[in-house]
This record gives C-alpha cells, structure tokens and sequence, in this order.
C-alpha cells in the first residue's frame, strides 16, 4: 500500500512545524510542505494546480495571518482578507481534488467578548465579538462554517480546532507584532542582558488568560484528524461544528508576566501600563468535549516556558536592536 500523503500547510509556523515533527514519529506516512514563496495560498490558482498534482490524502491546515492586539489592530484589512482567501482556496481546492480529511485550526477569539466562562462550543455567534481582532475572528469563523458547509452538502471529514492562546518552539517574537508570551521573553530577556532596572507590561495586568503548549496543540490535532467520522456526520448536519483545545485552566496577565520573569532570570522592578488595552476580561476555553473524547495536555506553563525560552536562546538574536 502506497505511503499516506499528508499536506501540511503553514509547516513553518508554529503550530504547522509541531504538527511536522510529530507526524515524523508515524510510519507510512509522507509529509508535503510547500514555503510560501513556493506556493501562495492566496491565489487560487496555485493552490487548485498544487492540489490536482500532489494527490493528497489528508491536510491539515495550519498556514494564517496572526498577531496580537497591536498587530490586529494596525492591519484588520490583511487579517480578515489573507485569512478568507487561505482559508477558501485551501479547503476548496481539496474538496475538488477528492481529499476527504481536512482538519482547521481556528483561534479562541471566535467567541463573543462577554462569553459564558468557560467557553463552550455553544457559545459561537451568541454576541459581540472583541474589536480588537474582530476582522481575524470572522475570518475564523467563515472558516468553521465552510467545512460544516462541506461536510453537510458532500459528506467530508473537515474538522475544526479551536485552540486557547497558544506558545511554544518557532513562535514569533517581534517585541511589537507578537503574542504576549513571546512579547515577554523577549522584552524580559532584553533587559536582562542591558541590565534594565525595570520592564513596562502592556495593560492592567487583571484579565485572565489560559496557555497551551504548541507540541501539547499538536497532538490534540492528531487525535481529532483520527476521531470517527461519524461524529461529524449526519445524512443531515455535522453532529460536532468545531472542537475547542485548551490546557483548562487560566492565570491573570500579572501571574505570567511574573512566572516569565522568573523563567527568563530577570530581577528588576515591572510596572503595569493602563493605558494600553487589555483585550477581554476573561478567555478559558471549556475542554470537555475533547477530554470526553480522550485527550487531555501534558505539558504545565511553566516547563513550557522554559523549553520555549530554551529555543528563544537557540534561535532568536539576543541582540536587542534585531528586534
């Protein structure tokens, strides 16, 4: 029997290069990457000519704009149109090329600003979404709804994930496009080396947020690509939209910062600045779905971030001008 083929889209990235490394482990399998420059996934008619040359068998879709607040809130037109059209391309040109299992990673910022904590499934479309990243979130959105559109109309397996904020390994660590967990190490590492005798935080400190780790996120994708299908269909309607993934429980923004610190070895003073927006109160994500279904995370945050700062040293510049 000829090896699986298995395309991973956005293999570069964080959550793509996880996915890479754990597929590795598996046998019989054959892993398909293109980088961007050989394959634009935003234009369409690549991405149908790559799909009808590469007879792939599964996909797992993990290529997307993303950035934190300053970032969403500077680009909102990239955002939602790079998204769209990754999103489109990719899902339809495997549809048209016969690929039946097609996972989605979405993002937690679908749900509305004042969600029920925790999120559950159910909490999609039932208010107003953060303004923030409100472009980002109904290109996610768009997203779920097109495999549940394929998988009613043409009976397939797309599958949708939708992480809690994610850290780990191949992160992006720009000090002003950035998560907040690379942001720290970053800025904490920084004044580490210039001795700085304090560090300035975004925000007030007070919302709360959960993190998961990028190899824990990558086998929660493997466990839902394998679920039965018949989870996801009915002769009617998908019986599952979408899955969240979370760690299931969340700390305050001044908890992190501090642990980073910590983890990071800087000793100075750190002062909040209320200025700068916070985001949402409150995000947990509402694993029990997924738990039911037999995956829970491994990896606590606090080794976490000593295994993504151990990569941060071995990867990332220490100079602070590279920034």
């Amino acid at each position: 029997m000829p090896n699986q083929r298995i395309f991973v889209a956005g293999h570069k990235g964080m959550v793509g290069s996880a996915i890479v490394r754990l597929l590795k482990l598996e046998s019989n399998l054959d892993i398909i990457t293109r980088s961007r420059h050989e394959l634009d996934l935003t234009n369409q008619q690549q991405v149908q000519a790559f799909f009808k040359s590469e007879k792939i068998d599964q996909v797992y879709l993990a290529a997307a704009k993303v950035g934190g607040i300053h970032a969403n809130n500077s680009y909102p037109a990239d955002f939602i149109y790079q998204n769209l059209m990754i999103q489109n391309n990719v899902i339809h040109a495997a549809h048209g090329a016969g690929v039946q299992d097609l996972l989605f990673l979405g993002s937690s910022c679908i749900y509305p600003k004042f969600a029920n904590q925790p999120m559950a499934e159910a909490e999609l479309l039932t208010g107003t979404l953060e303004p923030t990243n409100e472009p980002y979130a109904i290109a996610k959105i768009a997203g779920i709804k097109l495999c549940e559109s394929y998988n009613r109309q043409y009976q397939r397996n797309y599958r949708s994930v939708m992480p809690t904020n994610l850290y780990g390994p191949f992160d992006n660590f720009h000090l002003e496009n950035s998560h907040v967990i690379p942001a720290l190490i970053r800025r904490f590492h920084e004044a580490k080396i210039m001795q700085q005798k304090q560090v300035v935080a975004w925000g007030s400190g007070k919302p709360k947020r959960e993190f998961l780790y990028v190899d824990d996120m990558a086998a929660a994708c493997l466990h839902v690509m394998n679920l039965p299908a018949e989870l996801y269909q009915t002769n009617t309607q998908p019986m599952l939209s979408h899955i969240n993934v979370g760690y299931g429980s969340d700390i305050s923004i001044a908890e992190l910062v501090k642990t980073v610190a910590e983890v990071v070895g800087f000793n100075g003073d750190i002062k909040f600045d209320s200025s700068k927006p916070d985001g949402a109160p409150r995000k947990l994500m509402d694993c029990s779905r997924l738990n039911q279904l037999g995956w829970q995370p491994k990896v606590d945050l606090r080794t976490g971030l000593q295994q993504t700062y151990q990569w941060f040293l071995e990867n990332e510049t220490q100079s602070p001008q590279d920034g």
